[in-house]
């Protein structure tokens, strides 16, 4: 039967073993990606709840268990609780624990063959006379050893990563392995003493501690720490020396006066110490942070500076150079610089940030770094806008599907922190600095400061962007102007080499046509030639006739476009030329079985050119023929305009050519008139003057347009647009400005024409 004091005792100590649960619990609900350690956080807490309730069972008496033999158990535990700590310790440094697994397994078997006697040690192994090693203790030896051994080398581990360690969150981190090994070598010791301590609580502490520093990434600064545990002991050790001393004075002094009042005396000197407690207690905080070697700068004062001194700067070099020499010199930086985010339009709407750094031309250029939206880090930044830490980078699992490419970019930066810059929710720039010169790390008022500092740059590197996207579209216009006007240049030279060879060509051809045209004429005059070689000769004629047609027009463009066509100026009837004209395609509107409707009212005569003229409207009506589908109707109006109208200030003459055909689309309404422009397929050869969208040279409404503008007038065309299913149609206006009539010189005025063919 227990007594009250083994159940309050056995309750007291399961208590304490129960501590260890939370560990095991938060162990196995650790981050993902960190399994391995977690779980042999878990197995070490586990451990030591099976220590405590072995512990508990026997303080209980619950147990038959020896003292000896529970100190044995206790060196026994103590050896394997140090092989896990090593590989805790192992794993969270990202090193090979497998060899300290061998070596507790050598260790291990060692104990067991020591145990058994297999090497027939004597009962007693050394002795000097005063102090011996009994075969028996042997595996006692061997387990300190072991330990000492665990130990110290996951100590040397720490040490090692702490002193190679880059990063001061990380080195930070690290510190908190030390009153961890603390705790650990202070509890062990008293067992290797064998005078545990009861319950095994510096056991129970490290535990939490360990669970601490491998649970939690982001971990209070044990330099802030031990400055205000310092500012504390000191403040509170001057205070009551100040006290102290002041009691004793006032004591020596004033204890013979007959009003004294120690009370009284207290509290004056109470009062006196609230007075300067303010005063020293910020002297205190100055020589420790001195000692400490920990900054202090006023954000206030800093982000004021800052914005004062970039608001007004639209160049984008300088802008980097200042902001980034600002921050540098504020928060006391190794190095910084500033990054523009670009983004560009992946595949499958997917989009792709490319980071360029802004650097002057004669500072080091650094690769431009490439981000696709899925990037965790990309994710990160644009989802919380705010500092991304290196040490989070390289740590947190969330970045471990990180690509190599991205990572190597930003290991190349050499950095500490990355602050996003913001501007209308789209991320526009980002801020990279270096370690402090100090070693510190960045603490939480640094980063608020920083994304403070990076709010107030987005005004200034927007304004700075758009500058710079002027000037970028302005040097590209100027390239633009550039390369047109060489184009210009150039077509003009093609232009007139085109001219000059119409020229050579029209020339050239014109004679051995007219020898071709006189030659086949002879031989269809003569009447005793076979029937089947007149037909021949026919065929020759007509081609050659189409040649000289085509040479006639090209000579004309010539002349046009080398300003030398000559007109011969005299009075001509304009309805009456258009009659002739269509008179003389009557074979054509048979042919495509079309109508013509002539409406044209008296016009007055005009000085003008007739074969010009005649030129001008033959292209019109044969264009319209052209293409206009069979039995479509072709209309030729006109209209005299009086002097003093919109259309002619000195009035003339308007002939409109109007066709049910397939049109003109807006975008050719010039076009057409170009020499050489052909509608459809280029490279089409001519298939006639008739058919329907034939091919032609793509003269005649050049040629045509020539001659009108070379009267001083002008050609135009008016279409809904180009259909070749509900046939739109066009119309060609042809102006022809009228002359003033001499003194006592009447205008003479030509007859109306009504007719249909």
């Amino acid at each position: 039967m227990l007594t009250t004091l083994q159940i309050i005792d056995l309750s007291l100590y399961l208590l304490v073993a129960a501590l260890y649960l939370p560990v095991m619990v938060n162990a196995l609900r650790g981050q993902e990606g960190h399994q391995t350690v977690h779980y042999l956080l878990g197995l070490y807490a586990l451990l030591g709840l099976l220590l405590g309730v072995g512990e508990a069972l026997w303080r209980g008496g619950l147990t038959v268990l020896s003292e000896t033999t529970f100190q044995v158990y206790q060196t026994y535990a103590a050896l394997i609780l140090s092989v896990v700590m090593l590989l805790v310790v192992s794993i969270f440094l990202r090193r090979e624990g497998r060899p300290w697994m061998v070596v507790a397994g050598i260790l291990v078997v060692l104990l067991f063959l020591a145990a058994q006697n297999v090497f027939g040690l004597p009962t007693t192994i050394w002795t000097n006379g005063g102090r011996s090693l009994p075969r028996d203790d042997l595996p006692f030896y061997l387990i300190l050893l072991g330990w000492m051994i665990f130990l110290l080398s996951a100590m040397a581990a720490v040490r090692t990563a702490h002193r190679h360690s880059k990063q001061p969150l990380y080195r930070n981190r690290l510190t908190y392995w030390l009153p961890f090994f603390f705790l650990i070598i202070v509890n062990d010791a008293f067992i290797f003493a064998r005078s545990p301590l009861p319950g095994n609580p510096l056991r129970l502490a490290s535990a939490w501690l360990m669970a601490y520093v491998v649970l939690t990434h982001n971990m209070p600064d044990a330099r802030q720490i031990l400055r205000r545990l310092v500012v504390y002991i000191i403040t509170t050790l001057l205070i009551v020396a100040f006290y102290i001393a002041g009691f004793s004075l006032s004591q020596t002094l004033f204890r013979a006066a007959p009003n004294f009042n120690p009370l009284l005396v207290g509290a004056v000197i109470a009062l006196l110490l609230a007075t300067l407690f303010t005063p020293l207690f910020s002297l205190v905080r100055r020589w420790v942070d001195s000692w400490l070697h920990l900054e202090q700068f006023d954000p206030s004062r800093s982000l004021q500076e800052y914005g004062q001194s970039i608001s007004n700067i639209l160049e984008m070099q300088r802008l980097a150079s200042v902001a980034v020499g600002l921050i540098i010199e504020s928060l006391g930086i190794t190095r910084g610089f500033l990054f523009l985010v670009d983004q560009d339009p992946g595949q499958e709407d997917r989009k792709t940030h490319f980071l360029r750094a802004v650097r002057s031309p004669g500072e080091r250029q650094i690769k431009p770094g490439i981000l696709p939206e899925t990037s965790p880090i990309a994710q990160y930044l644009t989802r919380e806008q705010r500092p991304l830490l290196q040490y989070d980078l390289d740590l947190l699992p969330a970045f471990r599907s990180v690509t190599r490419p991205e990572r190597e970019w930003f290991n190349a930066t050499q950095s500490e922190v990355y602050v996003p810059i913001f501007a209308k929710r789209r991320w526009i720039g980002l801020l990279a600095f270096g370690p402090k010169l100090s070693g510190n790390r960045y603490t939480d008022q640094d980063l608020v400061t920083l994304s403070a500092l990076a709010n107030q740059t987005a005004v200034a590197l927007e304004n700075a962007r758009l500058v710079e996207n002027l000037v970028r579209l302005n040097q590209e216009l100027r390239q633009a102007y550039h390369s047109l006007d060489r184009a210009n240049r150039d077509l003009e030279r093609i232009d007139r080499t085109k001219s000059d060879f119409i020229s050579i060509a029209s020339h050239e051809l014109r004679t051995p046509l007219t020898v071709m045209r006189g030659y086949t004429e002879m031989l269809m005059e003569d009447t005793s030639l076979n029937p089947d070689i007149q037909t021949i000769m026919k065929g020759l004629h007509d081609g050659t006739m189409r040649l000289h047609e085509i040479m006639d027009s090209m000579f004309d463009i010539a002349q046009i476009d080398a300003r030398t066509l000559q007109l011969n100026l005299q009075a001509v009837d304009v309805a009456d030329l258009v009659r002739e004209v269509c008179f003389s395609l009557t074979k054509q509107f048979a042919e495509r079985n079309q109508s013509l409707m002539i409406d044209l009212p008296a016009l007055p005569h005009l000085k003008a050119d007739p074969n010009t003229l005649h030129k001008v409207f033959l292209h019109l009506v044969t264009n319209a023929i052209k293409f206009t589908p069979n039995e479509g109707k072709i209309t030729i109006t006109g209209q005299a305009l009086q002097p003093g109208s919109k259309e002619s200030p000195e009035g003339g003459v308007q002939i409109t050519v109007c066709d049910t055909g397939v049109g003109v689309a807006p975008e050719y309404r010039e076009l057409i008139f170009n020499k050489f422009y052909q509608p459809g397929e280029l490279g089409k050869h001519s298939t006639g003057k008739s058919r329907f969208k034939g091919g032609g040279a793509g003269l005649g409404l050049a040629l045509a347009k020539g001659i009108v503008e070379a009267h001083g007038g002008r050609i135009w065309v008016q279409s809904p647009g180009y259909d070749e299913i509900h046939f739109p149609g066009s119309k060609f206006h042809v102006l022809l400005p009228s002359h003033k009539p001499g003194k006592g010189e009447e205008l003479e005025m030509g007859r109306e024409i009504k007719m249909t063919l």
